[in-house]
Protein backbone atom coordinates (compact mmCIF):
# COMPACT_ATOMS: atom_id res chain seq x y z
CA UNK A 1 0.00 0.00 0.00
CA UNK A 2 1.36 3.48 -0.84
CA UNK A 3 0.80 5.34 2.20
CA UNK A 4 1.11 8.84 0.46
CA UNK A 5 4.47 10.06 1.91
CA UNK A 6 6.84 10.68 -1.16
CA UNK A 7 7.62 14.03 -0.82
CA UNK A 8 6.03 14.97 2.67
CA UNK A 9 8.22 16.19 6.02
CA UNK A 10 7.68 14.69 9.16
CA UNK A 11 8.87 15.62 12.70
CA UNK A 12 9.66 12.67 15.25
CA UNK A 13 10.43 13.25 18.74
CA UNK A 14 12.65 10.67 21.41
CA UNK A 15 13.62 9.67 17.37
CA UNK A 16 17.13 7.88 18.30
CA UNK A 17 16.10 4.92 20.33
CA UNK A 18 12.72 2.71 20.90
CA UNK A 19 9.69 3.18 18.79
CA UNK A 20 11.04 6.41 17.60
CA UNK A 21 14.10 5.22 15.41
CA UNK A 22 11.73 2.82 14.29
CA UNK A 23 9.39 5.49 13.06
CA UNK A 24 12.03 7.49 11.57
CA UNK A 25 12.89 4.20 9.73
CA UNK A 26 9.79 3.11 8.23
CA UNK A 27 8.91 7.02 7.50
CA UNK A 28 12.41 7.30 5.27
CA UNK A 29 11.21 4.07 4.20
CA UNK A 30 8.01 5.39 2.57
CA UNK A 31 9.53 8.38 1.52
CA UNK A 32 9.07 11.06 3.88
CA UNK A 33 12.13 13.64 4.65
CA UNK A 34 12.58 13.40 8.74
CA UNK A 35 13.58 15.36 10.82
CA UNK A 36 14.24 13.82 14.30
CA UNK A 37 15.58 14.85 18.36
CA UNK A 38 16.80 13.16 20.92
CA UNK A 39 18.68 14.61 24.63
CA UNK A 40 21.67 12.32 24.26
CA UNK A 41 23.62 14.31 21.76
CA UNK A 42 26.45 11.07 21.35
CA UNK A 43 23.76 8.97 20.14
CA UNK A 44 21.95 11.04 18.26
CA UNK A 45 25.33 12.00 15.96
CA UNK A 46 25.30 8.14 15.38
CA UNK A 47 21.55 7.31 14.57
CA UNK A 48 22.01 10.24 12.54
CA UNK A 49 25.01 8.93 10.42
CA UNK A 50 23.34 5.88 10.14
CA UNK A 51 20.28 7.14 8.66
CA UNK A 52 22.80 9.35 6.21
CA UNK A 53 24.92 6.64 5.03
CA UNK A 54 21.34 4.57 4.05
CA UNK A 55 18.49 7.05 3.04
CA UNK A 56 21.02 9.90 2.36
CA UNK A 57 21.77 13.02 4.49
CA UNK A 58 19.94 15.67 2.53
CA UNK A 59 16.26 13.65 3.56
CA UNK A 60 16.91 13.99 7.51
CA UNK A 61 17.57 16.56 10.38
CA UNK A 62 19.10 15.75 13.48
CA UNK A 63 19.28 17.96 16.33
CA UNK A 64 19.72 17.31 20.54
CA UNK A 65 16.39 18.65 22.57
CA UNK A 66 14.79 18.34 25.85
CA UNK A 67 11.08 18.23 24.76
CA UNK A 68 10.00 19.46 28.42
CA UNK A 69 12.28 22.84 28.11
CA UNK A 70 10.37 25.62 25.67
CA UNK A 71 13.94 27.07 24.35
CA UNK A 72 15.29 23.99 23.14
CA UNK A 73 11.78 23.08 21.29
CA UNK A 74 11.09 26.18 19.67
CA UNK A 75 15.34 26.04 18.44
CA UNK A 76 14.24 22.39 17.33
CA UNK A 77 11.58 23.81 15.46
CA UNK A 78 12.99 26.99 14.04
CA UNK A 79 15.96 24.81 12.45
CA UNK A 80 13.24 22.27 10.82
CA UNK A 81 11.56 25.58 9.81
CA UNK A 82 14.81 26.99 8.18
CA UNK A 83 15.42 23.08 6.37
CA UNK A 84 12.14 22.42 4.65
CA UNK A 85 9.51 24.97 3.38
CA UNK A 86 6.34 22.40 5.26
CA UNK A 87 5.62 19.90 7.86
CA UNK A 88 2.91 16.94 7.14
CA UNK A 89 3.60 14.80 10.38
CA UNK A 90 4.26 15.18 13.81
CA UNK A 91 4.67 12.41 15.94
CA UNK A 92 5.47 12.84 19.59
CA UNK A 93 6.87 9.84 21.24
CA UNK A 94 8.70 10.85 24.64
CA UNK A 95 8.72 9.86 28.18
CA UNK A 96 8.80 6.26 29.83
CA UNK A 97 6.75 4.52 33.01
CA UNK A 98 7.52 5.50 36.41
CA UNK A 99 6.93 2.17 38.50
CA UNK A 100 5.34 3.97 42.34
CA UNK A 101 2.02 3.71 43.92
CA UNK A 102 0.02 6.54 45.70
CA UNK A 103 1.86 5.69 48.84
CA UNK A 104 5.06 5.73 47.73
CA UNK A 105 5.12 9.12 45.11
CA UNK A 106 6.39 12.31 46.37
CA UNK A 107 4.88 15.59 45.58
CA UNK A 108 8.39 15.93 43.29
CA UNK A 109 7.66 13.04 41.83
CA UNK A 110 3.96 14.02 40.55
CA UNK A 111 5.15 17.14 39.40
CA UNK A 112 8.08 15.74 37.73
CA UNK A 113 5.83 12.81 36.07
CA UNK A 114 2.86 15.11 34.96
CA UNK A 115 5.31 17.80 33.59
CA UNK A 116 7.08 15.14 31.28
CA UNK A 117 3.89 13.83 29.88
CA UNK A 118 2.17 16.93 29.41
CA UNK A 119 4.80 18.91 28.57
CA UNK A 120 6.48 16.11 26.10
CA UNK A 121 2.80 16.58 23.82
CA UNK A 122 2.21 20.28 24.75
CA UNK A 123 5.17 22.04 23.50
CA UNK A 124 6.02 19.81 20.35
CA UNK A 125 2.47 20.60 19.36
CA UNK A 126 2.64 24.22 20.13
CA UNK A 127 5.63 24.68 17.97
CA UNK A 128 4.96 22.77 14.96
CA UNK A 129 0.90 23.66 14.57
CA UNK A 130 1.56 26.76 12.02
CA UNK A 131 3.83 24.60 10.19
CA UNK A 132 1.59 21.82 10.17
CA UNK A 133 -2.02 24.33 10.04
CA UNK A 134 -0.29 25.12 6.38
CA UNK A 135 -0.09 21.22 4.90
CA UNK A 136 -2.93 19.72 3.16
CA UNK A 137 -2.81 16.38 5.39
CA UNK A 138 -1.14 18.25 8.57
CA UNK A 139 -1.44 15.22 11.29
CA UNK A 140 -0.17 15.10 14.71
CA UNK A 141 0.12 11.18 16.28
CA UNK A 142 0.60 11.16 19.82
CA UNK A 143 2.54 8.14 21.48
CA UNK A 144 0.81 7.00 24.31
CA UNK A 145 -0.06 4.14 26.81
CA UNK A 146 -2.60 1.14 27.48
CA UNK A 147 -2.32 2.47 31.17
CA UNK A 148 -4.57 5.86 30.22
CA UNK A 149 -7.78 3.76 30.10
CA UNK A 150 -6.37 0.40 32.18
CA UNK A 151 -4.40 1.74 35.12
CA UNK A 152 -1.98 -0.26 36.99
CA UNK A 153 -1.89 -0.31 41.16
CA UNK A 154 1.89 -0.27 40.67
CA UNK A 155 2.33 2.93 38.36
CA UNK A 156 -0.54 5.00 39.63
CA UNK A 157 0.99 8.54 39.00
CA UNK A 158 2.36 7.04 35.38
CA UNK A 159 -1.55 5.77 34.27
CA UNK A 160 -2.76 9.16 35.84
CA UNK A 161 -0.79 11.41 33.61
CA UNK A 162 -1.64 9.61 30.48
CA UNK A 163 -5.10 9.48 31.77
CA UNK A 164 -4.67 13.38 31.16
CA UNK A 165 -2.37 13.34 28.15
CA UNK A 166 -5.42 11.00 25.97
CA UNK A 167 -8.08 13.66 27.24
CA UNK A 168 -5.99 16.38 25.92
CA UNK A 169 -5.45 14.64 22.51
CA UNK A 170 -9.39 13.82 22.22
CA UNK A 171 -10.09 18.00 22.90
CA UNK A 172 -6.99 18.60 20.79
CA UNK A 173 -8.21 16.98 17.42
CA UNK A 174 -11.36 19.14 17.85
CA UNK A 175 -9.95 22.04 18.31
CA UNK A 176 -7.09 21.62 15.42
CA UNK A 177 -9.35 19.98 12.76
CA UNK A 178 -10.27 20.24 10.21
CA UNK A 179 -6.84 21.42 9.11
CA UNK A 180 -4.67 19.11 11.41
CA UNK A 181 -5.43 15.28 12.44
CA UNK A 182 -4.99 14.29 15.80
CA UNK A 183 -4.73 10.43 17.10
CA UNK A 184 -2.74 8.39 19.18
CA UNK A 185 -1.63 5.04 20.07
CA UNK A 186 -2.14 3.48 23.24
CA UNK A 187 0.93 0.68 23.93
CA UNK A 188 0.61 -2.22 26.12
CA UNK A 189 4.35 -4.01 26.71
CA UNK A 190 6.57 -3.70 23.76
CA UNK A 191 10.49 -4.32 23.77
CA UNK A 192 12.24 -1.42 24.88
CA UNK A 193 15.50 0.16 26.61
CA UNK A 194 13.62 -0.30 30.26
CA UNK A 195 12.72 -3.99 29.62
CA UNK A 196 16.67 -4.59 28.46
CA UNK A 197 17.80 -2.90 31.67
CA UNK A 198 14.99 -5.05 34.00
CA UNK A 199 16.78 -8.10 31.70
CA UNK A 200 20.21 -7.34 33.10
CA UNK A 201 19.41 -6.98 36.85
CA UNK A 202 17.62 -10.14 36.29
CA UNK A 203 18.07 -12.61 39.10
CA UNK A 204 18.31 -15.84 37.04
CA UNK A 205 21.94 -15.06 35.34
CA UNK A 206 21.52 -18.56 33.70
CA UNK A 207 18.14 -17.46 31.34
CA UNK A 208 18.16 -16.05 28.37
CA UNK A 209 16.67 -13.17 26.82
CA UNK A 210 14.41 -15.24 25.17
CA UNK A 211 13.36 -16.94 27.60
CA UNK A 212 12.72 -14.33 30.26
CA UNK A 213 10.53 -12.26 27.82
CA UNK A 214 8.58 -15.22 27.15
CA UNK A 215 8.18 -15.89 30.75
CA UNK A 216 7.34 -12.09 31.10
CA UNK A 217 4.75 -11.93 28.52
CA UNK A 218 3.67 -15.38 30.46
CA UNK A 219 3.17 -13.55 34.13
CA UNK A 220 1.51 -10.52 32.54
CA UNK A 221 -1.57 -12.81 30.39
CA UNK A 222 -0.95 -11.27 26.90
CA UNK A 223 -2.90 -12.95 24.69
CA UNK A 224 -0.11 -13.21 21.66
CA UNK A 225 2.06 -14.63 24.13
CA UNK A 226 4.82 -12.16 23.21
CA UNK A 227 5.90 -8.52 24.33
CA UNK A 228 5.45 -6.20 21.08
CA UNK A 229 8.23 -5.05 18.28
CA UNK A 230 9.19 -1.07 17.70
CA UNK A 231 9.14 -1.56 13.97
CA UNK A 232 5.55 -3.53 14.68
CA UNK A 233 4.42 -0.15 16.64
CA UNK A 234 5.96 2.14 14.04
CA UNK A 235 4.66 0.95 11.01
CA UNK A 236 1.20 1.27 13.11
CA UNK A 237 2.10 4.88 13.82
CA UNK A 238 3.33 5.56 10.42
CA UNK A 239 0.06 4.49 8.41
CA UNK A 240 -2.28 6.24 11.45
CA UNK A 241 -0.38 9.16 10.43
CA UNK A 242 -0.28 9.16 6.88
CA UNK A 243 -2.73 10.72 4.29
CA UNK A 244 -3.96 7.51 3.76
CA UNK A 245 -5.78 7.64 6.89
CA UNK A 246 -7.40 10.94 6.35
CA UNK A 247 -10.74 10.49 7.62
CA UNK A 248 -9.32 9.11 10.93
CA UNK A 249 -8.96 11.68 13.73
CA UNK A 250 -9.63 11.60 17.46
CA UNK A 251 -9.06 7.88 17.34
CA UNK A 252 -6.60 5.66 19.81
CA UNK A 253 -5.26 2.57 18.35
CA UNK A 254 -4.93 0.04 20.92
CA UNK A 255 -0.91 -2.24 20.23
CA UNK A 256 -0.86 -4.37 23.08
CA UNK A 257 -1.00 -7.76 21.92
CA UNK A 258 -4.61 -8.25 23.38
CA UNK A 259 -3.42 -7.48 27.10
CA UNK A 260 -6.39 -5.30 27.42
CA UNK A 261 -9.85 -5.86 29.16
CA UNK A 262 -12.22 -3.37 28.63
CA UNK A 263 -14.54 -2.59 25.61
Amino acid sequence: MDLGLKGRIAVVTGGTSGIGLACVEVLLQEGADVAFCGRNEERLAKVAEDFAKRHGAVRILAKTCDVTKPQEVAAFADAVAGWRPQLDLLINNAGQGRVSTFASTTDDEWRAELDLKFFSQVLPIRAFRPMLDKSDAGSILAVNSLLALQPEPHMVCTSAARAGVQNLLKSLSVECAPKIRVNSVLLGLIESGQWERRFEARADKSQSRDAWLAELAKSKHIPLGRLGKPDEVARAIVFLASPVAAYVTGAALEISGGISRFI
